[in-house]
C-alpha cells in the first residue's frame, strides 16, 4: 500500500477533511447572509456571487469523487447533446437508487460548469441540516414537506421566482420522491397495480405532481428536460464513506435529451409522459444489467482542477492555524485543556458522521411508505 493510498483509510485525514469542510462552509454560509443586503439592490449580483460561494462548498465534496477517490464518469448519449450541455436552463431527472447519486450528478454539473448554479427540489428537513439546507436557502433552492396541498402554492413561488436566473441552471428532480428500497418497490409497485400502470423493476414510480408543475412554471425558461439513468460497474453498491476511504468507482450514466416543446403543457399528457419515460429507463437499467453497457457513444469529460485548487486553497487557510493551536494546547501540559480539546474532537467526529449520514439509504425518509402505514 502506497502512503496516499494508506492516508485514505486514516480517520485522522477523514477528520482533518471534514474540518475543512465545516469550517469553510460557515464561512460560505456567513458570507452568504451578508449578501442578502444586495437583494434589494441588484438581484442578479447577489445571485452570481452565491452561485460563486455554493460552488465553493459544494466542489470539494466532488473533489473527493474526482480526485481523492479517483471515481471515473462514463457519459453514454450522443455528440449533440453534449453540445448543449453547459449551454441551457434544463430540468434534469435522475433515478435515486445510490447514496452517492447527488454526487455523480454534480460532478457532470461541475464538468460543464454550472455546479454552482443546480438547484434541487428538496425535503424541508433539509433546511435545518447545516451547511447544506442553509446554502440551499440562500441559492433559491424550492423546499416542500412532500404534501400537495400545503407545497402547491410555495413551490410554484419557488419556481416562478427562477424565470428571471443569470447563470445556466440545472434543477434536478428525484421524481421517484425518496430512494429505493424493496421495501419501497413493493409499495410503490401495489399502487402501481392499483392505477393500472406497468410494473418497474428498478425504479420506484414517479410522482408526477412536482414534475408536471416544474414543467408549466419553468416552460418559456427551461429549453430541454435531460433523463440521466445511473448505474456502476460491477454491481457496486457506493457510499459517501467508501468515497471518504479513498475507494474508487466506476459510473455510467445514459443521458437524453428531450425538447421541453416535445413534452405536453397539460398536467394529464405531463403524467403520462413522464410513466412512459420510466418504463424506459426501466428498460435502459435492464440492459446495463444484461450487457454491462448503455446504448450511444462513450464519452469521459476531462475533470478539471478548480475542485481541487478550491479545497487545497481552504485547506492552506484553515489548517495552519488548526495545527498551530492544536500544539499549544499540548505544550501546555493542561491535562484539563487537552481533555476539552480531546472532547471537542469527538463532538466535531460525530457531527461528521451525522452529515454523512444524511446521504445513508437506511437513514431515507419514510417517504412513500404511506400506504404501508394507511394498511397497517
Amino acid at each position: 500500500m502506497g502512503l496516499l493510498a494508506y492516508l485514505k483509510t486514516q480517520f485522522v485525514v477523514h477528520l482533518l477533511i471534514g474540518f475543512v469542510f465545516v469550517v469553510s462552509g460557515l464561512i460560505i454560509n456567513f458570507t452568504q447572509l451578508c449578501t442578502l443586503a444586495l437583494w434589494p439592490i441588484s438581484k442578479h449580483l447577489y445571485r452570481r456571487i452565491n452561485c460563486r460561494l455554493a460552488y465553493s462548498l459544494w466542489s470539494q465534496l466532488v473533489m473527493l469523487l474526482e480526485w481523492w477517490s479517483c471515481t471515473e464518469c462514463t457519459l453514454f448519449t450522443d455528440q449533440a447533446t453534449v453540445d448543449h450541455f453547459g449551454k441551457e436552463h434544463v430540468v434534469v431527472i435522475l433515478n435515486h437508487n445510490f447514496e452517492i447519486d447527488f454526487l455523480c450528478g454534480w460532478t457532470m454539473c461541475e464538468r460543464f460548469g454550472v455546479l454552482g448554479s443546480s438547484k434541487v427540489l428538496a425535503k424541508r428537513e433539509l433546511l435545518c441540516v447545516p451547511l447544506i439546507g442553509w446554502t440551499w436557502y440562500f441559492l433559491e433552492i424550492v423546499f416542500c414537506k412532500r404534501k400537495w396541498e400545503e407545497d402547491r402554492d410555495t413551490v410554484i413561488e419557488g419556481l416562478r421566482r427562477l424565470a428571471d436566473y443569470p447563470e445556466y441552471m440545472w434543477f434536478l428532480l428525484y421524481c421517484e420522491g425518496t430512494r429505493f428500497t424493496e421495501t419501497k418497490h413493493r409499495i410503490s409497485m401495489e399502487v402501481a397495480a392499483s392505477k393500472g400502470l406497468p410494473p418497474l423493476k428498478y425504479h420506484l414510480l414517479p410522482r408526477t405532481k412536482g414534475f408536471t408543475t416544474a414543467v408549466q412554471c419553468l416552460r418559456g425558461t427551461v429549453a430541454a428536460i435531460y433523463d440521466v439513468t445511473l448505474n456502476f460497474r460491477g454491481n457496486k453498491n457506493p457510499s459517501l464513506l467508501g468515497i471518504l476511504y479513498g475507494k474508487k468507482y466506476e459510473a455510467d450514466m445514459c443521458v437524453r435529451r428531450f425538447p421541453l416543446e416535445g413534452i405536453p403543457a397539460d398536467e394529464t399528457g405531463a403524467a403520462q409522459w413522464l410513466h412512459k419515460l420510466y418504463q424506459e429507463k426501466d428498460a435502459l437499467q435492464e440492459m446495463y444489467k444484461q450487457k454491462g453497457v448503455f446504448p450511444g457513444e462513450q464519452f469521459k469529460p476531462a475533470r478539471r482542477p478548480w475542485t481541487l485548487l478550491n479545497f487545497l486553497c481552504w485547506a492552506t487557510i484553515l489548517l495552519s492555524p488548526l495545527f498551530s493551536f492544536v500544539l499549544g494546547v499540548f505544550a501546555s501540559g493542561s491535562p484539563l485543556l487537552i481533555l476539552t480539546f480531546l472532547g471537542f474532537v469527538g463532538a466535531a467526529s460525530f457531527g461528521v458522521r451525522r452529515l454523512i449520514g444524511v446521504t445513508e439509504i437506511e437513514k431515507g425518509s419514510s417517504y412513500g411508505n404511506q400506504e404501508l402505514k394507511k394498511k397497517e
